[in-house]
């Protein structure tokens, strides 16, 4: 049986949330297996899966499919599904129909990014019993647009800023809150302020959960390798030196061997040979 929301709401306080995202059937399973205890349909598929070079890009069509494909591969973690740019900021109701949409293709929530500005819309979700996950500090979607990619929460205005939009979204009904590039001191207080899960993500060890990208964690994406991300194996590496065992094999005539080929029944190709002289 899948977690369900009041199941991550009960960990605040008690036991660290593992996240990381996931994109695909296969990972999505793998993943799952491990254990983790969300798996996050993350905009990053845009940047890992498709190439783009931000998140900016990325439609609903798109993160539906992701959506469909990560929900058939997962057995007991929560699914949490980005809404990509632009599919909740025009009015509520496109927020409330696209949030739909994710639902519908398999998620168990859906995460928006914004603070204050966004409280009344994330209301609407919640509203019509959609979980949502709240994501402030650094916004991928627009936060490079103004600043590039830079540490938020530097300063004391700052700061401010972010605690009130994290308030904000808990009255709003959010279940947890995603927190990336925060300074880990205001991190802290954030996470000591409100009584709902914060899950980190390069903003230091006292959020209530951390959140990696699965292509950082597995060493399979190149471009950009983030200060805060952990590579616990480098198999982009390891990928490159098996594909091309596979072409020197093939190349020298070693694959495919016998123990990788079909046979025909003895008799039936001594008739074969018959029929054909």
């Amino acid at each position: 049986m899948p977690k369900s929301v009041r199941d991550i709401l009960l960990m605040k306080n008690s036991k660290k949330i593992t996240v990381i995202t996931a994109y695909d059937y296969t990972i999505s399973q793998l993943c799952d297996k491990a254990g983790v205890d969300i798996l996050l349909v993350g905009d990053s598929a845009g940047m890992v899966m498709l190439g783009y070079d931000n998140t900016i890009p990325v439609t609903m069509d798109q993160m539906c499919l992701f959506t469909e494909a990560v929900s058939r591969g997962r057995q007991n973690a929560l699914v949490v599904a980005d809404m990509p740019f632009m599919s909740y900021q025009a009015s509520k109701s496109q927020a409330i129909e696209n949030a739909g949409r994710l639902i519908k293709s398999g998620a168990d929530a859906v995460k928006l990014e914004g603070g204050i500005e966004i409280k009344d819309t994330i209301h609407a979700i919640v509203e019509i019993g959609i979980p949502v996950m709240g994501h402030i500090g650094f916004q991928p979607q627009t936060t490079t647009l103004q600043e590039g990619y830079k540490v938020q929460a530097k300063t004391r205005d700052t700061a401010i800023r972010l605690i009130d939009s994290a308030k904000a979204l808990e009255e709003a009904g959010v279940f947890s809150i995603a927190l990336e590039m925060v300074t880990r001191e205001v991190s802290k207080i954030i996470s000591d302020t409100i009584s709902i899960p914060t899950i980190g993500i390069g903003s230091g060890p006292d959020c209530d959960g951390q959140v990696l990208v699965v292509h950082d964690a597995l060493g399979l994406y190149e471009k950009i390798k983030p200060k805060f991300a952990k590579r616990y194996l480098e198999l982009s590496s390891e990928i490159v030196q098996a594909i091309g065992s596979y072409k020197s094999d093939v190349v020298s005539g070693k694959f495919p061997g016998l123990e990788h080929s079909f046979s025909i029944d003895k008799s039936e190709l001594e008739r074969l040979k018959k029929e054909l002289e």
